[in-house]
């Protein structure tokens, strides 16, 4: 593992009423410790596991490529500094790495294009393909593929999103076999049931408090699938009584 802990520090927050720094579970959860070389956060909508995956990449300066931030009605002052009342343990020193989220990487993509007009060569990192003339899922694929060779810690948020059931089994051999030669490093944010299958992953819920490990097939998400595949009739007809 190159990423050992990260440390909450609650008695330092700005402030107690807007978000993040008003979810109960940041204030009562002390640290969670990496120990795996796969960890998955698991969780409802607004739980704060992304939240958590940026503050931590901003902890360990990990750039997030974003586009440009754009006017927003309501403006929080404070939801992009949770990173600097956290502090992360390393087990051998800092290491390079990277961050996915499904909303940044089309403006990631974009930027590689304009990177390969002034050398194509550039493209060679990443299948030797425009990111852009692929499918959102076949571009994915090519970018975990060619990125996660590379010695690091990687921060994904929900990697399944544009993925095929196929291409999510495809991504956790990924995962398997990068981890498994000791060079890569996952913390990943995901409500794909296939991703939480990964052998050896360490799962956190954030559905209490405080975030605490939660084996497979007590995750709700498991638990929701399962039903549905035994018995879809009962689900289709609860929704429809609604």
């Amino acid at each position: 593992m190159h990423l050992k802990e990260v440390i909450f520090h609650p008695w330092k927050y700005p402030v107690v009423d807007c978000y993040p720094f008003n979810l109960p579970l940041f204030h009562e959860t002390k640290q969670v410790t990496f120990d795996s070389p796969v960890t998955l956060f698991v969780g409802e909508n607004g739980t704060g596991k992304s939240t958590l995956l940026e503050a931590l990449a901003a902890a360990c300066n990990i750039h997030i490529w974003r586009d440009t931030q754009r006017t927003r009605p309501d403006y929080n002052p404070y939801e992009d500094k949770f990173y600097q009342y956290l502090s992360v343990g390393w087990s051998n020193g800092r290491v390079p790495g990277s961050f996915f989220g499904s909303k940044v990487f089309q403006y990631f993509a974009e930027l590689v294009d304009e990177w390969a007009a002034a050398d194509r060569g550039q493209l060679n990192y990443f299948g030797g393909k425009s990111l852009t003339t692929q499918s959102h899922g076949q571009s994915l694929m090519s970018f975990f593929r060619s990125r996660y060779q590379i010695k690091g810690l990687y921060l994904l948020d929900e990697p399944e999103t544009a993925l095929s059931p196929r291409s999510q089994i495809e991504l956790l051999d990924i995962l398997e076999n990068m981890s498994a030669a000791g060079h890569a490093q996952f913390i990943i944010a995901t409500h794909s049931p296939i991703l939480r299958a990964c052998p050896r992953a360490k799962i956190y819920t954030f559905d209490h408090s405080p975030i605490r490990r939660i084996q497979y097939e007590q995750t709700d998400h498991y638990l929701v699938y399962r039903d549905f595949m035994i018995d879809r009739n009962k689900y289709l007809k609860q929704n429809e009584e609604k």
